[in-house]
């Protein structure tokens, strides 16, 4: 009896113990669903529901005719809610097929993996599965068209996620200067860089739910808000100029086997750039790409292009006369034991101040400049500050080099030789545009112009902010200055270092060769040079200025006038071609203009045609070739061969269509046509080897 006892008391104490837990857990409920409801609600919806930035699409980079340089394209991220109760088993299982088939054939990838990874997801009711994470709007459309895709997010489960990714249609032309951004890494590169603000616009809200572990679904909300485009903005790169510059300057340094090289053609009366061409070799693939901007970011040691600032403090300061005379000798001499040479004698070694500057006389100009100065070489620096020559040009692109012009006040860094050492380029650096930019000053007529990269802002099509051209210096110098600087910089092409590059032009060149010893380690060696060729043109009327650098040419030429000035020259020629020229008068008396000459390869029965049709007497001396061209030398037409190598791609650049067409088929190269006139690109660098099957893309242009 006492066992049965205490068997049941032991049961009614459990008993009461399960009830007052029960009685606890029932409270705590009431307690829960009347104080902490809300609460848990909301925790449990920020746990689900989740609000997503949906990016906005960044503004286009236009060229000056409104040409996309760069644009956000749209890519897709598709996915599938294969676990779609609206999708029965039934149509799934008809169509799983079909789908797999169009997913390979859109995507490029095996039917059967893709067959096996729909079943699989529809097994395990994957709500969120992963068709392709960067889906083009071609491929998109493509499978909007598929059984079961074709009815929508809704109905079929086609769940589309909208990204943007930045193209550039011309691919690397002017890809430096156009440039890019990543934030991640405070990378804020070009014009990309510099209105990053304006081409960014402000994201939208998505309102989006978790359906699994780490996968969201979009849903409808009243608390979405459409993304805002970013501003356009508008450059003043000219596409036709810029693809030119490059074409010269790849050209060139593939010629020279030069490390790097740039070249940049302003406007004269704006200071518009329209070209900026930045290649730089790439020993990995051994090509030229646009991977720094060489010519706004490198501060160099000008050399011989910096003998028109030094000129200028001389005749500015009328230190000189250009008539004045002076011993150049047998173009040596030395300041403090240290020596200077020019490249050879000039003359009988007494020359005047203008042969020394127009053949570039490192002698001359420094003892002109060490006589004048020597008792008071801050002068010689401060006139320098005068021209702006120490201060960058604050342009909109970050990046830009730093001009060091040292002044005699600093005892650390002046020595006896700097000021015959500065006056012909050295111990001193300033970028590529900044030496532009002292020129085309001279070109237009003493009034120094900003160079700029962008004009207008634009918002959906429509002006919203216009930049004009901005004044450096009203009046650089005393117009007396001036013209003479002008008659120095016409006389490099006619008389000096110029002349050979130059030489029977239908159009005047202004400018000035220059050639810089690099300096490696602290010192200077007869290996690694600048070769510089600056100046404007036409001459009597300037349109253009231009700059061309050579860095560290490695086939034997290294001399501006070698090597940059070719490349000068053949932007000015397409330049001059298909643009100065069509704006010259037309009151031109007919007897005096000259015949053209066939400065490109042209078929010599052709040729031959027509100077016996017109009259024109020539002399011939192409042997068998059947190309040629010709020249005009003391009154005389000369015909001269041009012989291509059968196993390597000519330059058909500058030929008419129906020659180069011509030509490459005989080669056994088969040839696309884009446009009309004569071949101003081609596909295909001249050089390569040619194969089996190879195929050229020639693009024309009107002349």
């Amino acid at each position: 009896m006492d066992i049965k006892k205490d068997i049941l008391w032991r049961v009614y104490l459990v008993y009461f113990g399960m009830l007052i837990f029960g009685i606890a857990i029932v409270a705590k409920i009431v307690y829960i669903q009347i104080n902490e409801k809300k609460a848990l609600e909301q925790k449990a919806i920020n746990q689900e529901i989740k609000v997503f930035d949906i990016e906005a699409a960044r503004g286009n980079i236009l060229a000056a005719d409104g040409s996309l340089l760069a644009t956000s394209v749209p890519i897709f991220e598709v996915r599938f809610d294969a676990a779609n109760p609206a999708i029965s088993n039934a149509v799934f299982n008809e169509s799983v097929d079909s789908i797999a088939r169009g997913l390979a054939q859109i995507l490029n990838k095996s039917a059967r993996t893709i067959k096996n990874d729909l079943v699989k997801a529809r097994k395990n009711g994957n709500r969120y599965l992963l068709i392709s994470r960067k889906t083009s709007y071609d491929q998109l459309k493509a499978i909007k068209k598929l059984p079961i895709f074709r009815n929508g997010r809704y109905q079929g489960g086609l769940i589309v996620l909208q990204k943007t990714k930045r193209a550039l249609p011309f691919n690397e032309m002017a890809a430096r200067t156009i440039g890019y951004v990543i934030e991640k890494e405070n990378l804020y590169v070009g014009l990309e860089g510099a209105y990053s603000e304006t081409l960014t616009g402000k994201n939208g809200k998505q309102v989006m739910r978790r359906i699994n572990q780490g996968d969201w679904i979009p849903i409808h909300d009243e608390n979405e808000v459409e993304p805002m485009d970013g501003l356009d903005i508008v450059t003043t790169l000219d596409i036709e100029i810029q693809d030119m510059t490059e074409k010269a300057l790849l050209n060139t340094l593939i010629e020279n086997k030069a490390f790097q090289g740039c070249a940049v053609v302003m406007e004269v009366k704006t200071g518009k750039i329209k070209a900026n061409a930045n290649l730089r070799y790439d020993s990995l693939d051994g090509r030229y790409k646009e991977t720094y901007n060489y010519s706004i970011g490198e501060s160099i040691e000008p050399g011989s292009t910096f003998k028109l600032a030094s000129i200028l403090a001389a005749l500015e300061d009328k230190k000189v006369q250009l008539t004045d005379s002076l011993i150049t000798g047998e173009g040596y001499t030395t300041y403090y034991n240290r020596g200077m040479q020019d490249v050879h004698k000039i003359g009988n070694g007494r020359v005047t101040v203008r042969d020394a500057f127009e053949h570039s006389s490192n002698v001359g100009i420094s003892k002109i400049i060490y006589n004048a100065y020597k008792d008071e070489p801050e002068k010689f620096v401060e006139r320098l500050y005068s021209f702006g020559l120490n201060k960058p040009l604050d342009l909109e692109i970050q990046g830009e080099g730093r001009p060091q012009i040292k002044h005699p006040s600093n005892k650390k860094t002046w020595y006896g030789t700097s000021l015959p050492w500065m006056s012909i380029g050295y111990e001193l650096t300033i970028t590529p545009l900044q030496t532009l930019t002292l020129y085309n000053a001279i070109a237009n007529n003493g009034v120094m112009m900003k160079p700029y990269f962008v004009t207008d802002v634009m918002e959906g099509g429509l002006p919203k902010e216009h930049f004009d051209p901005v004044v450096l210096n009203k009046k650089l110098i005393a117009d007396t200055t001036l013209k003479l600087a002008q008659s120095l910089l016409e006389g490099v092409i006619e008389r000096g270092t110029g002349k050979s590059t130059f030489r029977n032009t239908p159009y005047k060149v202004a400018g000035k060769t220059g050639t810089a010893q690099i300096a490696t380690g602290g010192k200077y060696n007869k290996t690694n040079y600048n070769g510089t060729f600056v100046g404007y043109f036409p001459a009597d009327n300037p349109v253009y200025s231009c700059i061309v650098v050579v860095n560290n040419p490695s086939a034997g030429k290294y001399y501006g006038g070698s090597v940059a000035a070719p490349a000068f020259k053949e932007i000015a020629d397409n330049l001059y071609a298909t643009s100065i020229s069509l704006n010259l008068p037309t009151d031109q008396s007919t007897d005096t203009i000259r015949v053209a000459n066939a400065n490109r390869p042209v078929y010599f029965a052709d040729l031959a045609t027509i100077f016996s049709d017109l009259k024109i007497p020539f002399t011939e001396s192409q042997g068998a070739e059947p190309w040629v061209i010709s020249t005009t030398e003391s009154g005389s037409n000369s015909i001269y061969a041009v012989r291509f190598h059968n196993n390597t791609v000519p330059n058909v650049r500058g030929m008419k269509a129906k020659d180069a067409v011509f030509l490459l088929e005989n080669m056994g190269i088969d040839i696309t046509l884009s446009g009309r006139g004569v071949v101003r690109s081609q596909s295909i660098n001249p050089g390569q080897p040619i194969t089996s099957n190879m195929h050229i893309k020639l693009e024309l242009s009107n002349l």
